[in-house]
């Protein structure tokens, strides 16, 4: 025998010309797991309407670099037939595709109200094949019902306190350590007669073990009155709608939920008996979550606080099963779902709710000129972190509508105070009422007086064709052509790119202030705000020999914008190479930081305001506030997807002056692993573990001019020099590090 098939033969391994030892290809590569129908971890719990429903699943393999060549998917009618490898309802056969992400359904017709169940094995890039996955069941609804976004129902989660204090004979006070959206249930035994105790529920504290029973704004209290009966018995307490909050364009919660109410304090008044954690408990209403998808630590103790805090705020205000602005009003805004869906993907492997909450938006939009191109930018980030065209081929006219740019003039710019805004373009973005330019928010003057603040635009000037505005229709064309793009639309993909180009050339003719290097607000003005030149950084507006300028000025305005322009302002900072800079404001301890929110204000969610002395109205649960939640993920870890369905993913870490951190991601495709040590100024080592069948850019910073490498595997590797950064592509599945600096 050959004694290099003997070797292969005895050992399972075979040695490459190279030196690298390879698995032969009878070895056989794990199972897939994370298997999802419809975007569903476990879409047995719910109905599919869907005729053709799509799957993914996460590939599994130990060996460096693996990818997927070749899937092939059971769909059966019973278990049985499954155990038996027999596919009755859909044998896809062996395809020849890495695609594992998004592959749709192509057996014969689903029949409604059926279960069904299914699975797939794969071959790897040595043509070794995996063991089946775990089957999944998923069932079907109304297949023929046309096209909507299925959702899990809500659950309650039980949270036992962390305090119970007794402050008199029959008095208590009950700290469950987070605000939850929910009620309390109770535990308890009367050895007399029937009597009724009084509960108080609230959100803020007035000290000493007391709940601040006026609390102001929109915090929440309540007082009820609970009968207890004799005997030993559970009780949940039934807590009164608020007409605020369940008004007619309000989402509302499920009846067999029942009403809730955002708390973290409970005092209990009339109670002569024992009470401790065993007998109440805190019921939290939210989306399924899984607590453990995702992490984050680093070397500063803030900047861990902070991610603590954003991350428990997409759980918690998950509440209704479709983005809300809080507890104020229980509705749906563009501006605020963006945010809450960039954050949750970063804190969990589910996107259902993030589309349902965008589909949603499309039909029910809102006001702000801005808002409506939103829906643009949100179905792109569903495209991006799902890889699955569905959403934007069923909305497709409706978000070409959405980009405005039936506003245009001729030079591009639109502008909503202008004839242009016809009752047949508000309907094509199924609008009624009058569009209004938002900037940011509350607005200063009389309209934010109205809404109790003192502005939060840095002294913005409106003007007919402004700024903000027209940044954001640029950056919906050019996502708007990439969408087109996707599904198959060259023309339209050619037209949005042009119109995008006309956009940003008249843009920076318009509003662009060649003397003082910074952008104005608007046609007609002299004045320029930080809005006015955050917006153009963040959406890749500014031409680069003014980003210096607009830089500087961006950075002498502070943090002179809300919760919500905070998301922008920072992705331009990191957008631009000023991390220094956004790692400052992420961690800043004045008033105007999520640091006063958790240290000073005492929130365990994140506020509508930075303090109430800007917003005296705001409401302690607002989820458009939690944006470190995706900013430390996506730019201070530095990764993002490149490639829709994250098939390929940018991993550039800009760490500023953090030292050490380390980051747990949840994508689609599996976890990704990220942590770096850094010596400022000197060195950076990563270290970044990939599932297989994705691929990776990793860019790293240069510590010299003379840098043309870095230390890839322990071997130097040349790599791609760009903007004072190097780049190494191509990097696969497995475990990884990266070396530039010293050391190299």
């Amino acid at each position: 025998m050959n004694q290099k098939i003997l070797k292969v033969f005895l050992t399972g391994f075979m040695v490459c010309p190279f030196g690298c030892s390879l698995q032969a290809k009878d070895v056989r590569v794990q199972a897939p797991a994370g298997l999802m129908c419809e975007l569903l971890a476990e879409p047995s719990c719910v109905k599919i309407g869907d005729p053709h429903p799509e799957f993914s699943w996460i590939v599994n393999s130990n060996i460096r670099n693996d990818v997927q060549t070749a899937y092939r998917i059971l769909v059966a009618s019973n278990m049985e037939k499954l155990n038996e490898d027999i596919g009755d309802v859909w044998d896809s056969g062996e395809v020849k595709s890495a695609k594992s992400v998004a592959v749709a359904y192509r057996g014969r017709a689903l029949v409604p109200d059926r279960t069904y169940t299914w699975k797939v094995r794969i071959w790897n890039a040595r043509g070794a094949a995996s063991d089946w996955s775990e089957p999944q069941q998923f069932k079907t609804g109304d297949v023929h019902g046309g096209y909507e976004t299925t959702r899990y129902p809500l659950q309650k989660s039980k949270v036992r306190p962390v305090r119970v204090v007794k402050q008199s004979d029959d008095d208590y006070f009950v700290d469950f350590g987070r605000a939850a959206f929910g009620t309390v249930k109770l535990t308890l035994a009367n050895p007399g007669q029937a009597r009724t105790i009084v509960v108080h529920l609230g959100e803020v504290t007035a000290g000493n073990d007391a709940i601040d029973r006026s609390p102001g704004g929109s915090r929440r209290y309540r007082k009820m009155n609970l009968r207890v009966e004799a005997g030993t018995k559970s009780y949940t307490l039934m807590i009164p709608h608020d007409k605020r909050n369940t008004g007619p364009k309000a989402i509302k919660i499920p009846k067999e939920i029942g009403e809730v109410m955002p708390f973290r304090y409970c005092e209990i008044e009339n109670w002569p008996y024992e009470l401790d954690q065993d007998n109440i408990t805190q019921l939290g209403v939210h989306y399924p979550f899984d607590d453990e998808a995702a992490d984050f630590r680093c070397s500063n103790r803030v900047l861990n606080d902070v991610w603590d805090l954003c991350k428990y705020t997409i759980k918690a205000t998950s509440f209704c099963g479709v983005y809300v602005d809080g507890d104020r009003e229980r509705i749906p805004y563009e501006g605020d779902a963006y945010i809450n869906q960039l954050c949750h993907y970063c804190v969990d492997r589910e996107y259902t709710m993030a589309r349902y909450s965008h589909e949603y938006l499309i039909t029910h939009p809102t006001w702000p000129t801005e808002w409506i191109m939103h829906s643009v930018l949100m179905a792109w980030a569903d495209y991006l972190y799902t890889g699955d065209t569905d959403s934007i081929r069923h909305f497709y006219d409706d978000l070409k509508a959405k980009t405005l740019i039936a506003l245009a003039r001729e030079d591009g710019l639109i502008s909503v105070n202008t004839n242009r805004v016809t009752d047949q373009v508000l309907e094509s973005i199924h609008f009624h009422g009058k569009l209004r330019d938002l900037v940011d928010w509350p607005h200063g003057g009389i309209l934010g007086l109205k809404e109790g603040g003192y502005g939060e635009t840095d002294g913005f000037v409106f003007k007919p064709i402004n700024t903000v505005v027209n940044a954001y229709h640029y950056r919906a064309l050019v996502l708007m052509s990439k969408m087109a793009d996707a599904i198959g639309r060259k023309r339209d993909a050619a037209y949005f790119s042009k119109a995008a180009a006309r956009v940003k050339t008249s843009f920076n003719h318009v509003f662009l202030n060649q003397q003082t290097g910074t952008y104005v607000d608007g046609e007609g003005t002299e004045h320029s705000s930080l809005h006015a030149n955050m917006f153009p950084l963040a959406f890749g507006l500014v031409p680069e020999s003014y980003r210096q300028s607009v830089g500087t000025f961006v950075k002498s305005r502070g943090m002179a914008c809300s919760v919500y322009g905070a998301q922008h302002l920072l992705e331009g900072l990191y957008r631009n190479g000023m991390a220094d800079y956004a790692l400052e404001l992420l961690t800043a301890t004045h008033d105007r930081g999520w640091a006063h929110m958790i240290y000073d204000v005492g929130t365990t969610i994140t506020l509508e305001a930075w303090d109430n002395k800007y917003k005296p109205n705001q409401d302690w649960n607002h989820a458009w506030g939690a944006a470190p939640a995706n900013i430390i993920p996506r730019y201070l870890m530095g990764v993002q997807p490149l490639n829709p369905g994250f098939k390929r993913v940018l991993i550039m870490p800009q760490p500023g002056n953090i030292k050490s951190a380390e980051l747990k991601l949840p994508t689609i495709r599996g976890t990704i692993h990220v942590d770096f040590v850094h010596k400022p100024g000197n060195s950076l080592i990563v270290n970044v573990e990939l599932p297989a069948n994705i691929t990776a850019d990793v860019v790293l910073p240069k510590y010299d001019e003379a840098q043309e490498k870095l230390l890839v595997d322990k071997k130097p590797l040349t790599a791609e020099e760009a903007e004072g950064r190097l780049r190494v592509t191509n990097i696969g599945g497995g475990r990884h590090q990266f070396v530039s600096g010293e050391g190299l």
